[in-house]
């Protein structure tokens, strides 16, 4: 009464939204309090902003929004009547709302989710006035402790009771003790007394009021002797199974414990589910969670992967997700992939959602993505491509597996690439998905990934895409796909024009170093580069491009194997050397001679060169210092080069040839050589080579005693220089990685150099966008 004296409350301000992930409306309006005098004037005004949900939960596609947003108006007092156009044009809205599920906040479990047993529900509705009854239950036998919890537990399924049931200290202690002391003898009991502290676990600021009865700790205990006690109902259940063919009257006995076996599992893992809600609540906090790792809780959580119950598992995957995050736990799971790989696909799509962001998390181990290969998750993640609720995080999966190089042949036959294909196709002119092309990218690695890339108008389709929306990334795909020799590589010929047109200065530079790259792949016998070069007029552009600073060094790159390419034809190659594109490459070899790529490419021109009958001389006589010199390279692929150039220029030159096995002897010899310029002469002691006594004090003296070489196997020829048989026999056949030609001899004839496959620079894709998810915590 005095309230409405001397009180006056008024609401104004009134509007309408929609929430922004649920199918709701939010009423915001502001509260008017005005306290008024002995005359009825107001004293003291205040305001307050408040908020009202009105959830929606029969809205659906075929809902009648008029009648639906009638209704709304009719049970919300906030709302006026005048309002109703509004809230149908926004009931009309939420229907028509596409969800993204990538924004949806994970799913949380409520405490108004779990619910007693059916035989465990009191049939009477509690009260917050007789607490103390339910107190009194607590200390009688066990069914009545059951009651008095399920009680309990009805009021604390109401949010907006927790702060008066955290005031019933007394309440909280007893349930904590008789959690602690009776949860063995029933697991209803124990189920409906973790119930009330999951609902305290709901909300961070009643963590520390579960902590304090250590209701954390119990719970732990709890689920590691059930894990145990499932064991013994495992190897009960075998014994007998292994007795009752042999014993016929055992057959019923075993039926009978089956069911019994069934009924206490279903209880048990209802139990384990609410137990691990509130420990996945309480690891909000860093150091809960690490206390719980150093109670096995990564062990238990795997262990609990073998259940059936989806409900279980979900609560299981979205703990281990949260887990992951750290790397000591994600150490600790390495037998969580065969047993989660099972999971995927399933029909319970909360469960499927949790799996493949574990999966995610997991993804950045290269050991756990080599346990993903081999328990078959590439073809079940290739399913899920088609779902557009788990396509992108899928992808993100596939692209981490498609990192590791000998993983990336498997895709061939997961019947992924087909898909991927379609995606891109689909996608018309927008911009491709990043995870969508950077996967495409690194699978075009493999050559039977590329054939399937290229099958029927492929990669027609993504020529096309390339060169009319000048897609730098779809030209990097084009790029890896036009490394692998055989049919792949002929069906280039077709657009060898269209990439050689955009090689121009008004192109963008990172579109014209994929098609420089794309074109320096095609080594193709019966392709005339001396008409393309000519037809697009691509010479003075490679020329200027050689100049130190002319673009960016990637760009100079590609361009230089892009000659080494075109140098392998004859006429192409005396064009070069008339064009001054070889001193052009010197200057180049000298400003760059600190990076090994540039070295090797621009050497790998020179021994193209050294070929041709027009270019040889100028090779032998502007280059030969160069190859000697970097014979003792540290990197091995410029010293393979420059030995195989090495052994075509002392077929030409007999001078050279003399020096060339001098540089060679010394390089192969030089610890032997440094032991005989650093002995010391004792004149007590006879020689190794002879009683001359006559001290090796040069190289080349050494290299004149004949008796120092080897003269058997046909070493030595006649005149005493090294045979080519030998060199061929002492070399390895490859060049390695780098793809550089063979050293066998029969590529050295002039007359038919071979035409060895030219290597890309960058053959996958890592972009600077990492693809991982949120680490957000499932429940709160």
């Amino acid at each position: 009464m005095w309230a409405d004296d001397f009180y006056h409350w008024r609401m104004k301000r009134c509007s309408l939204d929609v929430h922004p992930t649920e199918p709701a409306l939010l009423v915001q309006y502001e509260v008017e309090a005005a306290v008024l005098g002995e005359l009825g004037e107001p004293m003291v005004d205040e305001s307050k902003q408040c908020q009202k949900i009105v959830r929606l939960r029969s809205l659906n596609t075929n809902t009648d929004a008029s009648s639906l947003a009638q209704k709304v108006v009719e049970e919300c007092p906030l709302i006026h009547s005048s309002k109703l156009p509004e809230v149908e044009q926004l009931i009309f809205y939420l229907q028509n709302r596409k969800q993204s599920h990538e924004n949806q906040p994970e799913s949380r479990t409520s405490p108004r989710d779990f619910k007693p047993y059916a035989g465990v529900e009191p049939d009477e509705e509690a009260s917050m006035g007789s607490m103390e009854e339910y107190v009194e239950l607590l200390y009688e036998d066990v069914q009545e402790k059951v009651r008095g919890a399920a009680l309990i537990f009805q009021l604390a399924q109401n949010p907006d009771n927790l702060e008066e049931l955290m005031q019933h200290e007394v309440a909280l202690g007893a349930l904590a003790r008789v959690l602690r002391e009776d949860w063995k003898q029933s697991v209803d009991l124990a189920t409906t007394i973790i119930y009330i502290f999951f609902c305290f676990s709901s909300f961070s600021q009643f963590h520390s009021l579960v902590t304090h009865f250590k209701v954390g700790a119990l719970c732990m205990n709890i689920v590691e002797q059930e894990l145990k006690r499932f064991e013994l109902w495992q190897e009960e259940l075998q014994k007998k199974k292994k007795e009752f063919p042999e014993n016929q009257s055992l057959k019923k006995e075993h039926e009978k414990t089956f069911r019994k076996y069934q009924s206490l599992l279903t209880k048990q893992e209802h139990l384990l589910r609410v137990a691990l809600c509130l420990l996945l609540n309480l690891a909000e906090d860093s150091h809960t969670e690490l206390k719980m790792r150093n109670k096995n809780i990564v062990h238990m959580l795997v262990k609990l992967l073998e259940r059936e119950d989806q409900e279980l598992l979900l609560v299981v995957v979205s703990f281990l997700k949260k887990l992951s995050i750290y790397v000591e736990n994600k150490n600790d799971m390495t037998a969580v992939v065969e047993k989660l790989a099972r999971l995927l696909p399933c029909s319970h799509q909360e469960l499927l959602t949790a799996a493949s962001r574990l999966f995610l998390n997991l993804s950045f181990d290269a050991s756990l993505r080599g346990q993903m290969v081999q328990a078959g998750l590439i073809p079940k993640l290739s399913s899920l491509l088609a779902d557009e609720a788990q396509r992108q995080r899928s992808m993100c999966v596939l692209y981490h597996i498609s990192m590791d190089h000998t993983s990336r042949t498997v895709f061939a036959h997961a019947g992924c690439i087909p898909q991927l294909m379609k995606m891109v196709s689909d996608c018309g002119e927008e911009q491709l998905d990043m995870e969508l092309i950077s996967l495409c990218i690194n699978l075009a690695v493999s050559r039977s990934n590329a054939q399937i890339f290229c099958e029927g108008n492929g990669l027609k389709m993504l020529m096309k895409r390339a060169f009319k929306l000048k897609d730098i990334l779809v030209m990097k795909m084009i790029r890896n796909l036009s490394q692998h020799g055989g049919a792949t590589k002929i069906l280039f010929l077709d657009y060898v024009g269209d990439l050689a047109a955009h090689i121009n200065e008004g192109e963008d530079e990172g579109f014209v170093i994929e098609c420089l790259g794309t074109l320096a792949n095609l080594t193709i016998p019966n392709l005339d580069w001396k008409l393309v070069l000519t037809e697009f007029n691509l010479m003075p552009y490679l020329k200027d491009r050689l100049k130190p600073g002319s673009a960016e060094d990637d760009l100079i790159l590609e361009v230089v194997i892009l000659i080494g390419t075109v140098s392998m034809d004859d006429s192409c190659a005396a064009m070069l050397a008339e064009s001054g594109i070889i001193p052009a490459l010197m200057v180049l070899l000298t400003v760059q001679q600190q990076d090994d790529e540039f070295v090797c490419q621009i050497l790998y021109v020179f021994y193209q060169m050294v070929f041709h009958k027009a270019t040889r001389n100028i090779i032998i006589r502007d280059t030969s210092d160069y190859f000697v010199d970097l014979l003792h390279d540290s990197n091995a692929s410029i010293r393979k080069v420059c030995s195989n150039t090495l052994d075509i220029i002392a077929e030409y030159d007999e001078e050279w040839a003399k020096k060339i096995q001098t540089a060679k002897f010394c390089h192969h010899n030089s610890q032997w050589l440094e032991m005989v310029e650093n002995r010391q002469v004792d004149d007590a002691e006879p020689y190794l080579y002879g009683d001359d006594r006559e001290a090796f004090d040069r190289i080349g003296d050494i290299l004149d005693r004949p008796d120092l070489f080897y003269t058997a196997d046909g070493i030595l020829s006649a005149d005493g220089s090294i045979s080519p048989e030998y060199y061929a026999d002492f070399q390895n056949a490859d060049l390695g990685v780098a793809g550089y030609p063979s050293s066998s001899w029969d590529q050295f004839i002039p007359s038919a150099p071979v035409l060895a496959d030219r290597p890309v620079s960058a053959r996958t894709f890592r972009p600077a966008k990492r693809f991982f998810h949120s680490f957000t915590p499932a429940f709160r």
